[in-house]
This record gives structure tokens, sequence and C-alpha cells, in this order.
């Protein structure tokens, strides 16, 4: 039975390949024609290496020079020599468009149409090569409005194995697929899809899991739920269901029916408007129990509109819990959707500028994990390097006096949040430090690069991490101005020892970070350390 690998850029495509026993995920990824870095193919350059985000797998061979046995202990492999022991999750260090591959476009016609209520409706798409349509439970697609030439993002409701592939839409007064579900839609209009997007899809279940819906946030979750319904769990799942009004109330039933095909499977919902026919009035951290955190060794996932997430990430830090890993989806609303402030809409074309990423401009959707340890972030630090190598590569001898002057001068304003080391002002040094960083992909020309260095969601890590103050390496400022010189003087070889030196001694940093924010009140030593800078 093969393995499905889901294989995630730095741009946000995520494909998922089949890989078949004791094939190397090398091998099936070149057999889809997805071109993962590569150059000896044995184990011994190290170019193939990438992190394990979840799954088992055989290293296989390798040599020091490609990885270190510490390197694999934290979760990183060779592409070329690892085989799947499981499904797997892995971050490729490259953009899809350098692995020449993106997004399928996939046509197909609707079957069926489910009014659940005024305020929501499902659909299905009948896709002749569905077989084609490799997804994790959990992802998206941005789908085309029949008869427009909008563009709309839902999560799949339907499983990755199933042969309908279902979707549950918010109805709103002006929304464009809203518009075109209610009044016009019929079985067997044509439509057309691209994807899937989004890395807020299901990891092997290694704890208990925590479900948490918002309104039709509830669709990925049934696609969780159905694939788990499959595959089969022996971790305790517990899901929670957050609705607004009385006809906001829907799939019941669907949720009803898990309970007869998952052993250890719970669920509750919950209205924030008084008089409705749910079990209780409030939101959805009002009916999460301490058993459903398990002391923080739990999974959470949860999709719904952005003030959820935010809320349900405060409500946990005044809880001081720390989940093992925190999933999320929220709905990216845009305001100037006409009122389709359920999904929200892509960029139009008059938005779109040098700061708007590849990913924005098509999506609607944000997807990401909340909560980070040294693992996550040893791997975010080195997809940050990797971007930068990627940027100094390409600018090389091709950055303006005038574009150099600027950079230094994002470098001189990180110089007073900084004295012998420890940080004088966080949040100026964390909002300088992210531009002084940001600025070469600013200038590249490359909206993919510039995309997946946004992507990494840099001043969240830090913030998190200086909150309360924190020793930081010496020497992180002036390095800042020695890379703009080197630069400036056209050395890339000394431009990229730079960058890693200073990712390094980052990591370093980071990890006494997360050791002191994973220490409890009363063990606290007296300084809090690190940043990734």
């Amino acid at each position: 039975m093969p393995n499905q690998v889901a294989l995630n850029f730095e741009d946000g495509i995520t494909k998922v390949i089949k890989v078949g026993d004791m094939e190397t995920i090398m091998d099936a990824a070149f057999k889809a024609r997805i071109n993962i870095p590569s150059d000896c193919r044995d184990g011994a350059c190290g170019t193939c290496k990438s992190f394990c985000e979840s799954g088992e797998f055989d290293p296989g061979d390798f040599i020091d020079d490609a990885m270190t046995e510490d390197e694999l202990e934290k979760g990183y492999l060779l592409t070329c020599q690892s085989t799947p022991e499981s499904d797997m999750s892995i971050n490729i260090p490259s953009t899809s468009e350098v692995a020449k591959t993106s997004a399928v476009t996939f046509n197909g016609k609707v079957d069926m149409i489910e009014r659940h209520s005024d305020s929501t409706i499902s659909f299905g798409i009948d896709i002749p090569n569905r077989d084609e349509l490799s997804f994790l439970p959990g992802q998206y697609v941005n789908i085309k409005v029949p008869g427009t030439d909008e563009v709309r993002s839902y999560s799949m409701s339907s499983g990755p194995d199933t042969d309908e592939t279902t979707f549950m839409v918010r109805i709103s007064e002006k929304g464009a697929m809203s518009e075109y579900l209610r009044d016009r839609a019929q079985e067997g209009d044509e439509i057309e899809f691209s994807g899937p997007f989004g890395s807020f899809f299901l990891r092997e279940p290694k704890r208990r899991l925590l479900l948490l819906a918002g309104g039709t946030g509830l669709a990925p979750l049934l696609s969780i739920l159905e694939k788990l319904a499959e595959s089969g769990t022996d971790q305790p799942v517990h899901l929670i269901y957050g609705v607004t009004r009385e006809a906001d109330i829907v799939g019941l039933d669907l949720l009803k029916a898990y309970e007869g095909r998952l052993s250890d499977f719970t669920w509750d919902y919950i209205a924030s408007e008084e008089g409705t026919s749910a079990p209780h009035t409030g939101y959805v951290t009002q009916i999460t129990e301490p058993e459903h955190l398990n002391e923080g060794d739990v999974d959470i996932y949860l999709c719904g509109p952005p003030p959820m997430v935010n809320a349900v990430s405060s409500w946990l830090d005044e809880k001081q819990v720390n989940p093992a890993n925190f999933y999320f989806e929220r709905f990216a609303p845009k305001g100037t959707t006409g009122g389709d402030d359920e999904t929200g809409a892509p960029v139009s074309p008059d938005e779109v500028d040098s700061s708007t990423s590849a990913e924005q401009a098509v999506s609607s959707m944000e997807t990401g994990v909340l909560k980070f340890g040294k693992v996550d972030t040893s791997a975010h630090l080195d997809a940050r390097a990797g971007l930068e190598t990627a940027a100094a590569r390409l600018l090389i001898d091709k950055l303006t006096e005038e574009q150099l002057d600027n950079w230094g001068r994002l470098a001189d304003k990180c110089d007073g949040t900084v004295e012998d080391g420890k940080l004088v002002d966080y949040e100026a040094f964390v909002a300088a430090n992210y531009d002084f960083h940001e600025y070469p992909f600013t200038v590249a020309d490359n909206p993919a690069l510039l995309a997946a260095y946004q992507g990494l969601d840099t001043p969240s890590h830090m913030r998190e991490a200086l909150e309360n103050g924190g020793v930081i390496f010496e020497t992180v400022t002036q390095e800042h101005h020695d890379l703009v010189e080197l630069m400036r003087a056209g050395e890339l070889e000394k431009t990229l020892e730079l960058i890693q030196s200073h990712t390094v001694q980052a990591k370093q940093t980071m990890d006494t970070a997360v050791d002191a924010h994973e220490t409890s009140a009363d063990e606290k030593p007296e300084t809090a350390a690190g940043a990734d800078c």
C-alpha cells in the first residue's frame, strides 16, 4: 500500500505524491514530474535535505557531510535516501516554481446541491479525473464562480479518498459564490478549480486531538474526521462547533454519524446568540474542558474567522497551556468584496503591489501553525537562510547604490535597540530587524521568493520569544551592516558564509528562548533569553 507524502514548498504550494514500498521520496517525486532539489542522489551532498514535519521514515544511507546524526534526530532527512514508513509531511527548501510544479486546474460538473438552511449550502463537484486530485484532509482549493471571473477559496468537506468532492459555504448577501449557489446553481453546471493549497491539514495523530470549528469552518474538520474514520486512530478526538445563530447550526447529523465510526470521538456545540437550540450559549473556549487540553499534550486544529483564532490563542496563553501543536485556518475577509465577509475574496488587480504575495493574490485563506518548539524554530531559521541565500545569489552585483544605501539605513534602525547583547526595546527590534531582512526580497522582483519569506511570519515568532526581554548575540546589529557591505563589494561567498553563521547564532539564542517559555513560572531563570534575528 503506497504512503502519501505531502511536499510543502516555500511559496505555499503543497503537492501530495504516492510513494511505494522501498521507493525513495525523490524517485516518487520525479515520477510525478516534481523536480525537488537534488545533486548527487547518493546521500553525499545534502542538496536534497528537507525537514520531516510528521510521519515515520527509514533514513537510508548518508555521510556526515550531507547530514549529521543530530540533524536526523531533529527531523531532517535526505529525500534521495529516505523511504516512508507511514504517511508523511515534508517541508522542501525550494519553491514550486523551481521544482517546476504548480497547483493543478480541474474541470468538473456540479453534481449535488444541498441547502442546509438560509445561511449554509453544500455542493459537490464530479471530476472525471478524480484519481489525479490528491489532497490532504483540511486543505482548500480556489474555485472559479460559474459565469464570472471571480475566484473564491473553500476547504473540501469530503475526505481525500472518497469518490465525491464536496464543499460547505456560508451564504452572504452579496458574495459572488453565495449569489451563484442561492440564485442560479443547477446540477450539471460546469465548474473549475485549482489546488490544493494550505498547510492546514491532518498530521499523523500521536496524541489527543482537539478540533475547533467556527461556522462553515466545520468543512475541513469533516474532511479530517473522514480520514481518521477510514484510517483509524487510537487517540481521543473531541470536536467543538461554534456558531452564531440558529440558522448557522448545520451538519449535526454528519457529526453524529462519526460517533459510530470513530471509537473515541466526542463532540459538542455552542451558539453565541441566546435563544438557539444549541445546548450552550457563548464561545468554544467556554466548553473546552481541562481533559480536552490534556495539560498541553494535545494537537489543536482550528478553522474559523480571525477573531476566533486570536481569541483561542489568547485564552490558551491566559490558561498557561502550550499545546504540542496548534494548526489553524482562518478566513481572510477583504473589505472590498461587496459583502462577501465569510470567506473574503482574492485581491483585485488594482490592489496588487510589490508587497502582495502570489498566494495572497489568489487566495482568501490563511493557514499556519501558532505554536512552535525547537525543531520547528530550527526548520524555520533554515528556511529563512535558504531564502536569503537565494536572494543573495539573485541580487549580487545588481543592487543599485540607492538600494544599498536604503538597506544600510534599515540596518541603522536596529542599532539603538540592542546594547551589549541585551534588548533595549524588543518591539522596536522586532520591527526593525524584520524590515532589514525583508528588504532584499522586496527589490528582487520575484513574487514567489517574497511570498515565501513573508509566509515565515518571523515577527510573530520573535515577539513570542522576546516579550519579556532577552539576551541576544552581541554581533547581531553589526552583522547587518557587514551584510550590506559584502553585497556592495560583490563578495558572494563571504555573504553566504555570513548568512549561515548568523543563522547558527540565531538558532542558539532561539533554543534558549524556547527553553525559557517551556519553564514554569516558578522555575523561570532571571533572564528570558533569545531571538531569531
